[in-house]
């Protein structure tokens, strides 16, 4: 399917992230990295929740290896990457192992060197980051070219993303942030949400924030978990995947952005300065 980027052969990285648990992140990234597949492009989700990795299940696939045996020196970044059968190319992130969810900038930066190993061609490389304000959490939100962060219209989801961007704010990644309501009952009550945010991160952080979209509430969601698949394959012609499409050309439609050294190295740069990993 031709696509008004399908041509763009710079990578974009998007990371994505939420002040906290439970506003539907991963489903939201997975499902946008189907889309953008569907659309023709070449799609890389990197699976950076390293304590409580769950992309695989969102996706539905299995991996047999994660992020961990890269680590630990059993296994290179390549032979860990799995092609979904929606056409992602998921790096597996680890699941339930403690050290892997307590980096701190240094080790989080060390880890996404294990990258250069990589000669992949990608359109976008899409993070989907954990939850919170963790230093791993900042250090891939501060590599990223832009920044999409996952949010309810619930007081609790509302506090802790303006608390990430305040946080963002003090480690000077103010630029290209985007709100993503998610979970919400109109498209008109997901930009009033993202409205409300706004006006308090331009008055009290001087933060500029964009909206990308906003995904509207779908009932067929717990059940298309419950299947293993994406929102996309479950129910395709619901709301929900309605507004996961529209995102997808709503990202498109985002300017290109250069990576200063070409490819995927801009981001592995980025990475090493904050973590000052030596090179």
């Amino acid at each position: 399917m031709n696509s008004p980027a399908l041509q763009q052969k710079t990578p974009q990285v998007i990371a994505i992230a939420s002040g906290k648990g439970g506003v539907g992140k991963t489903s939201v990234t997975a499902n946008l990295a189907v889309a953008l597949a569907a659309r023709g492009h070449r799609v890389m989700l990197f699976d950076a929740d390293l304590g409580l990795a769950n992309a695989q299940l969102a996706l539905g696939c299995r991996a047999e290896f994660n992020f961990s045996d890269v680590i630990a020196g059993l296994k290179t970044l390549p032979e860990i990457i799995v092609t979904t059968r929606q056409g992602v190319r998921l790096v597996p992130g680890a699941s339930g192992i403690r050290e892997m969810a307590s980096l701190d900038a240094i080790s989080s930066a060390a880890i996404v060197q294990a990258f250069s190993t990589l000669e992949e061609e990608v359109d976008f490389f899409i993070i989907d980051s954990a939850a919170g304000i963790s230093e791993s959490v900042l250090t891939f939100l501060g590599a990223a070219q832009r920044r999409f962060v996952v949010l309810c219209d619930e007081p609790s989801s509302i506090a802790d993303a303006y608390a990430l961007i305040k946080v963002m704010a003090l480690e000077g990644s103010t630029d290209e942030i985007y709100l993503l309501p998610n979970m919400v009952e109109t498209q008109a009550a997901g930009f009033t949400l993202f409205q409300r945010v706004r006006d308090v991160c331009a008055r009290f952080l001087g933060v500029s924030v964009g909206h990308i979209h906003s995904v509207t509430a779908d009932a067929h969601m717990v059940d298309a978990s419950r299947a293993r698949q994406t929102l996309l394959e479950f129910a395709p012609g619901g709301n929900g995947a309605r507004d996961i499409r529209a995102l997808a050309v709503a990202v498109e439609e985002l300017a290109p952005l250069a990576l200063a050294s070409g490819g995927l190295q801009f981001f592995f740069e980025r990475i090493n300065r904050r973590g000052q990993v030596p090179a």
